[in-house]
């Protein structure tokens, strides 16, 4: 009975153990279905600069809940989200939720954050936006968003550019490792990347070092106006 209620008391424990590891992060908090997104360690500039990094829910999901995890509590974090009322999945936010940090700390070592969302079914969301304005805010920009995985030992170039009608107002880039941890200074190091603006596209130049097993992305983000 005793060896019984042991184990009784090992397993409680256990799922106690995981639940607390799941609900780490806040963003399913208060919300009945919600999908769990978790992206990759971005890395943050230590010169102050911010950096954007989009993440996305699965098709047919919007956005209810956002969060992040710091390697360094001096990293500011906030997300882009809509003009309109009330604030909801939907409204404030769609499919996708563009991050902001910016570290504002004084030291110079590598710093990185892991972006969350939480997503919730897209029947029922959207809303209307007041009228009572002399132009009603919408979209006057848009985000094209590219992806490439660095390879290890390459260089190698990846571009996110506009479409035929808009033009390009501004562009930047970000570095992320999957990684359970914050990456270590020696792998942020491993990974290095320069850009620049050309015509209607934004260029990054990637030089991938020593990731071993690691899975390391950059992702470039072109901001587009002037469409329709």
């Amino acid at each position: 009975m005793k060896r019984v209620l042991a184990l009784a008391v090992l397993a409680c424990a256990v799922l106690a153990a995981g639940a607390t590891r799941a609900e780490a992060t806040n963003e399913c908090r208060g919300l009945r279905v919600c999908v769990r997104v978790v992206g990759p360690w971005v890395v943050v500039p230590a010169s102050h600069a911010r950096v954007e990094f989009q993440l996305a829910c699965p098709r047919r999901y919007l956005v209810g809940g956002l969060d992040a995890e710091l390697s360094d509590p001096a990293i500011d974090v906030a997300f882009l989200g809509k003009l309109g009322a009330p604030v909801a999945p939907g409204i404030t936010t769609s499919r996708k939720a563009v991050f902001v940090a910016t570290f504002v700390g004084s030291s110079r070592r590598a710093v990185t954050f892991r972006p969350h969302l939480g997503c919730v079914p897209s029947n029922g969301a959207g809303g209307g936006i007041p009228t009572a304005v002399v132009v009603r805010p919408g979209q006057p920009a848009v985000r094209r968003v590219r992806t490439l995985r660095v390879a290890p030992g390459r260089t190698r170039f990846v571009a996110a550019g506009c479409a035929s009608a808009e033009r390009l107002v501004a562009g930047s880039h970000a570095v992320g490792f999957y990684t359970a941890r914050p990456p270590a200074a020696r792998l942020v190091a491993a990974v290095s990347t320069s850009q620049r603006l050309a015509r209607d596209h934004v260029v990054v130049r990637v030089r991938g070092g020593a990731l071993g097993r690691v899975r390391a992305i950059v992702q470039v983000s072109a901001i587009c106006a002037g469409g329709k």
